[in-house]
């Protein structure tokens, strides 16, 4: 029964704190979160009020992990990773949210000491501005502004030059590839029969 009561009350916490995020996902508040672990350079996993939340930070788009933990990822995804977890990882920070995703990964700004970390990744070269879709009330000014910058120091992935791949199309190449490796092992298996 002790139990029973425990689970309860932490699916209460969680169902309150995602009704919280889903009612006011604007910029018009910031909530209190500890970082618990960065999975790339942005991405992470955040605790607070109860529960844990899985966050994309809003308006950029850092170099890709390899996700299967084979292979290598893309060129500065490492540094992207080890960047935002120096910066964030074990501390408090405050997200402005914009709602979620897809099922439970939220979209935010993120803020350490009043710094938006978001921004001070693309000021680093270590993340260019999302050229997908982006929250409408996020201004993405200064965000272009510092990749610009970043381009022209050749900071982090900028001095790959004219060999740059955005993390976009690199995730397009992955998807290729893996359907161009799946096609041609059901030809082999068929070759086999």
């Amino acid at each position: 029964m002790i139990f029973y009561i425990s689970i309860k009350r932490d699916l209460i916490k969680t169902i309150l704190c995602i009704v919280f995020f889903l009612f006011f996902p604007i910029s018009s508040f910031a909530s209190q979160f500890e970082v618990m672990k960065v999975y790339d350079g942005d991405t992470i996993k955040v605790k607070g009020y109860g529960a844990e939340i899985k966050l994309r930070l809003a308006g950029i788009d850092a170099p890709e992990t390899f996700k299967k933990k084979i292979g290598l990822g893309q060129r500065y995804s490492q540094e992207a990773s080890e960047h935002l977890a120096r910066l964030i990882l074990n501390k408090d920070i405050e997200i402005d949210g914009y709602g979620y995703l897809k099922g439970d990964l939220m979209l935010g700004v993120i803020f350490l000491d009043g710094k938006n970390i978001n921004l001070e990744m693309v000021r680093a070269g270590l993340a260019e501005v999302n050229r997908g879709e982006s929250p409408k009330d996020l201004n993405l000014d200064p965000f272009f502004k510092a990749e610009r910058q970043s381009r022209a120091e050749k900071k982090g992935v900028w001095i790959q030059g004219d060999n740059y791949v955005s993390p976009k199309t690199w995730r397009e190449r992955q998807r290729l590839k893996s359907t161009c490796a799946i096609i041609l092992f059901g030809i082999c298996e068929q070759g086999e029969k």
